[in-house]
């Protein structure tokens, strides 16, 4: 399998979810934008696409140009081709966008160790049947997505007290997902260190939050990796159907 992963900070890959990818030999086309790497221009030679969060926000198409093209290989390799795509916070905000809804920002922003409820749509989903009602999550996020309710294509999966859409899919191949399952034990360390984070991180929870939030993400870890195993299993069916 040939999977193209979009970056927009090198700390932030796909995680957990890359090295079950590598231990079955998938082969990884990482594209780094904040680089400067450009999106190859034939799509159709990507088995899925990954695409994964980042300390800019949608909108910030000045500062950072690349989003415009960025966005419009999403629609192409979501809407066009219709080939599987995962897309994580910024990922889940990117797609959201492309497929009519708006990026707006949370209040408040959701950054810690927090719940996600499952909608009984799960049951019948191909990615998320196999989850519990609830599962604990890692958030770490200001924006999230709204008004793609009246899109017939779209179907809500999960939800949190503050963010309605933290899963959702288009049709049946490609998904957002605000939190983060795909995180190791590395993560709030390594994200502690670029500024923006921090600096949402220490705005929500105060100047000694880092420590707390790496020891909470610790304590459930071994649930949030086996929900990446689970979903990481289940995405690669959806791969053998496509």
């Amino acid at each position: 399998m040939n999977i193209l992963v979009l970056q927009h900070i090198k700390i932030e890959d796909p995680g957990y979810i890359k090295d079950l990818m590598l231990a079955d030999n998938f082969k990884l086309t990482t594209i780094e934008l904040d680089e400067g790497d450009k999106i190859p221009k034939d799509l159709s030679q990507f088995d899925a696409m990954f695409c994964m969060g980042g300390p800019m926000d949608t909108y910030m198409e000045d500062k950072y140009p690349w989003l415009i093209e960025e966005k419009k290989k999403i629609k192409e390799f979501v809407v066009d081709l219709e080939k599987p795509y995962l897309g994580f916070c910024l990922g889940c905000q990117l797609l959201g966008e492309v497929i009519g809804g708006k990026v707006v920002k949370s209040k408040p922003a959701e950054i810690g160790i927090m719940d996600i409820n499952l909608s009984i749509n799960r049951k019948e989903d191909q990615l998320f049947n196999q989850f519990p009602d609830k599962i604990k999550s890692l958030q770490w996020h200001s924006y999230e997505v709204q008004g793609i309710e009246s899109n017939k294509d779209v179907t809500l999966i999960g939800s949190s007290p503050v963010t309605k859409y933290q899963i959702f899919k288009y049709k049946n191949h490609a998904y957002g997902i605000q939190f983060h399952i795909e995180i190791k034990d590395t993560t709030v360390k390594e994200w502690g260190c670029v500024p923006e984070y921090k600096k949402a991180l220490e705005d929500q929870l105060g100047s000694d939050a880092l420590l707390k939030f790496d020891n909470a993400a610790k304590a459930n870890m071994i649930d949030m990796n086996n929900y990446s195993k689970t979903l990481y299993k289940n995405f690669k069916k959806i791969l053998d159907t496509k």
